[in-house]
């Protein structure tokens, strides 16, 4: 099964994703974690990776595809789950080419919805394990008492600098610039399903799974 989660910056794809590759055996393709790998792999389209970024140029489309074109000839286990890719409406139109080269087809976008004065508020609060990469939040999921992450039980957290109220309405203006388009893209097509992306984790987890089940 391969999908595409949408939404802005904060909406928690990153940790729902986490949650289908635990439980759905899936394999996240997230453009900025493929390009760290490709630049340190050794392999043609790594050295191109890592020439373009060491002149601090911004990566192509086309560089972006190939490396998904790599992902896809590889082990598939249970699909994918793009993340952070598409971005843009021409994005969206290589994907499909390049599932339909590759014999793929695109089985759910699942938009998760948010309030923007919420989101911004949970993320001002969000801080992540340095390292797991666990997500607490001041409000609804602090930190232990004991100053351990739940899950791994590491002792240093951290903010990310752009975590700030002018940044984060900043990274929203440029999703619905660019992004939001796909919405109407996806729906036109009949693919797209929408969810509240600002309800309890297992909430947004369970509604997710019905998007899939179905």
């Amino acid at each position: 099964m391969n999908i595409i989660l949408l939404g802005p910056p904060g909406a928690g794809k990153g940790t729902q994703a986490r949650f289908l590759c635990d439980e759905r055996d899936m394999i996240q393709l997230s453009t900025g974690d493929m390009l760290r790998e490709a630049k340190d792999s050794g392999t043609e389209m790594g050295k191109i990776v890592a020439d373009v970024m060491a002149r601090g140029e911004l990566v192509t489309d086309e560089i972006v595809i190939g490396l998904i074109r790599e992902k896809l000839k590889g082990d598939k286990k249970g699909g994918f789950i793009f993340d952070g890719f598409p971005r843009t409406l021409a994005q969206a139109d290589a994907l499909a080419e390049l599932l339909a080269e590759e014999g793929e087809t695109l089985d759910a976008v699942i938009e998760m919805q948010v309030d923007d004065n919420a989101l911004v508020a949970r993320i001002t609060a969000r801080s992540t394990c340095a390292n797991c990469g666990e997500v607490y939040n001041d409000n609804t999921k602090p930190i232990p008492a004991d100053g351990k992450c739940s899950n791994c039980g590491g002792t240093e957290f951290k903010r990310r600098a752009d975590d700030n109220e002018e940044s984060l309405k900043q990274r929203l203006m440029e999703y619905y610039k660019k992004t939001s388009p796909l919405i109407g893209y996806y729906y036109a097509k009949g693919q797209l399903s929408s969810i509240d992306g600002l309800g309890e984790m297992s909430a947004v987890k369970a509604d997710i799974s019905k998007v899939l089940d179905a």
